[in-house]
């Protein structure tokens, strides 16, 4: 994850897959720093994140 410019990421900071369409990766292999203790606090935080980014960009018609 990183810097859309960035040629050496696979995912934005949305946790989108660049060059693909409606695909976002959500799992610990988005963390650009693997922290040395227990992943899985971090990856549920990301999948926290993911969740609320998904919300954000949901736009519903009444």
């Amino acid at each position: 994850m990183g810097d859309p410019r960035d040629s050496t990421t696979v995912v934005d900071p949305n946790l989108r897959v660049k060059g693909i369409d409606g695909l976002r990766v959500v799992d610990a292999s988005v963390m650009p720093i693997i922290p040395s203790g227990n992943t899985n606090i971090p990856t549920i935080m990301i999948a926290e994140k993911a969740s609320d980014i998904i919300k954000g960009s949901i736009h519903c018609q009444n």
